[in-house]
């Protein structure tokens, strides 16, 4: 898709937590990781469109560096790993542009999303920061997200051990599940997982008895009898390939029947994007699915009513799953949402939404072998919103409010796993499934309660 110019793409550099010595974590790039495959910073690689010439560009680590972090490899021994035939130090990346924007040649780069390298491309192209995300090569867009859909079987065995990994976090949060543990302890335990056996959490996880906040991050709050607790957690490789599931688990060490009925809708809901995800069927159709099944089965318990088809087509689901089935995962855990979502979960014949909830479905388009999806059904009872729709009367021909006022100390479930679309279907990620059915849940917190 990119037949000439010259393509620039950035490797991260350090970020600085506090001072310029006290740094995050680093994390690669992701596109720079799969094209590139080098983890450390400072680093661009370029490839030149029309000759199919490669550079990968960077300064070599100077003594003070090797003082306090070792001996590192040249930049020549990453590019040979990488197999990349040239390399040279920082300046010269300002010469090759410099050639290349004499001659009017295309310069491509993918949108940036740290200041850093935004400041790097104003200094190389003289685009300013606030101009580069429209200046970005939809080419090279096209081009990375139509390669980094399709998962190898080489990244498909990373994604396997990311998820085991998430098996370990997740199994662990339910064993630590019980009245006067706090969330920030559960947070904590399992983040120390994710970076004993893997590099670092794919996400910020999110462990809350507020499962109706979406991003529920961990408080020193302690945890409650009766309630539920929802833990949406994830881990990265060393490679950076990642996983994603939530489980919601009954404190008290079961269901009450109320819980009970509305977990079981999710459960059928997740388990029916699973009998229905194959090559060639849109996501937004099973997205829909999901929300059909999710809405007759919410009338039944008294909480919708009126036509199931009008209610979807006024969005008057979305009151209770105000977001999407799932998204793509693969080096990213909203796999190359960066690049622009409608580029990556959407195509021509599929396009996304502007209505409350499905607005906020990052993937429609056709499934294709080789995808890796989530599939993350939820039911959540938000006070403020509730209030907001039985005010303003929206969707009331389809919400039973007197009934859903009686659920406004419910707070939400949500169920996901892991799920790679194969020839004739789809299959979890992982050898070891987390518990999510209701008798699996109480069986393995019961034999927890019992060693």
């Amino acid at each position: 898709m990119v037949s000439n110019g010259l393509i620039l793409i950035f490797g991260n550099n350090d970020a600085p937590m506090n001072c310029p010595a006290n740094t995050y974590k680093f994390r690669q790039d992701s596109s720079f990781l799969y094209f590139f495959a080098q983890h450390r910073d400072r680093l661009v690689g370029v490839i030149d469109a029309d000759s199919g010439q490669e550079w990968l560009i960077g300064d070599e680590i100077d003594i003070d560096d090797i003082v306090w972090f070792g001996s590192v490899k040249s930049v020549g021994e990453l590019a040979a790993e990488a197999g990349v035939e040239h390399h040279a130090p920082m300046a010269h990346l300002a010469e090759l542009v410099n050639e290349a924007l004499k001659k009017r040649r295309r310069i491509h780069f993918l949108p940036p999303y740290r200041f850093d390298t935004q400041i790097q491309i104003m200094d190389l192209l003289n685009i300013h920061p606030s101009k580069q995300k429209e200046a970005a090569s939809f080419p090279l867009i096209q081009a990375v997200v139509k390669l980094r859909s399709v998962k190898s079987l080489e990244e498909i065995e990373e994604l396997e051990r990311a998820a085991t990994i998430g098996h370990k976090m997740h199994t662990t949060a339910m064993r630590l599940c019980r009245p006067g543990v706090t969330e920030q302890y559960i947070g904590g335990q399992i983040d120390g997982i994710a970076a004993s056996y893997g590099c670092i959490v794919s996400f910020q996880s999110i462990v809350t008895m507020h499962g109706e906040i979406m991003h529920g991050n961990p408080s020193p709050r302690a945890l409650e009898a009766g309630r539920l607790m929802l833990c949406d957690a994830g881990a990265e490789t060393n490679e950076n390939y990642c996983s994603d599931n939530t489980r919601t688990t009954p404190i008290s060490g079961k269901y009450t029947q109320r819980q009970k009925e509305i977990y079981q809708i999710v459960v059928d809901c997740h388990d029916l994007a699973l009998d229905v995800a194959k090559p060639g069927v849109r996501w937004w159709d099973v997205h829909f699915d999901v929300c059909r099944l999710m809405t007759n089965r919410l009338k039944e318990l008294g909480l919708m009513k009126g036509d199931t088809e009008e209610a979807l087509r006024a969005g008057a689901h979305a009151l209770f799953l105000p977001h999407g089935l799932g998204h793509m995962m693969g080096l990213d855990v909203h796999d190359m949402e960066g690049l622009g979502q409608i580029h990556v979960g959407f195509d021509e014949e599929t396009r996304p939404s502007t209505q409350f909830g499905t607005g906020s479905l990052r993937m429609g388009r056709k499934l294709e072998e080789g995808f890796v999806v989530t599939d993350e059904p939820g039911i959540y009872f938000i006070p403020d919103l509730i209030d907001y729709w039985k005010a303003e009367g929206i969707n009331k021909d389809f919400i039973n409010f007197e009934k859903v006022e009686t659920y406004k100390d419910f707070g939400g479930i949500r169920i996901e796993d892991d799920v790679l679309i194969t020839k004739d279907g789809c299959r979890f990620l992982g050898n070891e499934r987390i518990p999510y059915h209701i008798k699996e849940v109480e069986d393995f917190l019961e034999s927890r309660d019992n060693q």
